[in-house]
């Protein structure tokens, strides 16, 4: 039998994963020096409570997953003589699966005929999200997992991703933008836009000024990249900024119709340790990355 994993970087919650048929990895973050592994103990998160804390000074900082907490979450199932299909954030951002690769050395020695098959979405958050519920539904349709690996490695980079933050301190502690930028665009408005692009690795395209000029441009983005946009879920993401979201939502369906299928989705607080609160981000089916 195979089995899918997938971890919280992907936005995913454990209601919906349980929904989707994915065990979920927490992956964790620190603040106080203090370990937090979201979900762990609980279907429920509170981001709200999390991004007013960001709001109020606080800046996490991330850590990788141990290769015995790897081993803790894949050996279970291979003692059922169960294999795994990961699909994960992506493999660029973090020396988490470093961990992985050390975990899955230990563990292919004790069980040699099991399997881990990944897949690197190349994005977190909701490029992540509207990935693993692609997968889900081929999986779930009974596709075998060569041909999900094929889907996957075609279909990939014709999902984009545009957002930006509304205090970029948290970007300049993650090194997205330089302290300058930081600065000047926390003074002045300027917002910068990032994407991801296929090799998985987060990118300051553009800038703009103010919340309403900034959603335009990411709105241009959609419109010049987006391909069958309405065949496919579009998915907004946001970290505490639900009314932005909205606005956001029905620019899309002003531009291409109120039949556009749009989710939004809180930015799960791993992710959003890095891009801080107010962040607003938009997800779709696309030409290219």
């Amino acid at each position: 039998m195979l089995v899918l994993f997938t971890d919280t970087d992907t936005d995913l919650t454990p209601v919906e994963a349980k929904k989707l048929g994915y065990k979920l990895i927490s992956m964790p973050y620190v603040i106080d020096d203090k370990e937090i592994h979201p979900f762990e103990k609980g279907d429920n998160f509170d981001y709200k409570t999390f991004y007013e804390m960001l709001r109020g000074g606080t800046i996490p900082k991330t850590c990788a997953l141990s290769p015995n907490s790897y081993i803790n979450y894949f050996e279970e199932e291979f003692k059922k003589g169960n294999d795994i299909l990961y699909v994960h954030f992506s493999k660029a951002m973090s020396g988490t699966f470093d961990s992985m690769n050390i975990a899955l050395e230990e563990l292919y020695t004790i069980y040699p005929n099991r399997k881990v098959y990944t897949i690197d979405t190349k994005g977190i958050s909701i490029l992540s999200y509207i990935i693993v519920k692609e997968v889900a539904k081929l999986y779930n349709q009974g596709m075998k997992v060569e041909d999900i690996l094929k889907w996957a490695n075609e279909e990939i980079d014709h999902y984009a991703v545009y957002f930006y933050a509304d205090d970029l301190k948290f970007f300049q502690k993650s090194g997205r933008v330089s302290n300058f930028t930081a600065i000047m665009g926390n003074l002045i408005g300027i917002h910068p836009i990032l994407n991801m692009g296929s090799d998985g690795i987060m990118r300051s395209i553009s800038k703009a000024r103010g919340k309403t000029n900034t959603l335009l441009k990411i709105l241009d983005y959609v419109e010049d990249l987006e391909y069958n946009i309405k065949d496919y879920p579009v998915i907004i993401g946001h970290s505490d900024a639900l009314d932005i979201a909205n606005t956001l939502s029905k620019m899309l369906k002003d531009k291409f119709g109120d039949d556009l299928n749009t989710e939004i989705v809180w930015v799960n607080p791993t992710a959003g340790s890095h891009c801080g609160p107010s962040t607003i981000g938009v997800t779709f089916h696309s030409k290219r990355r």
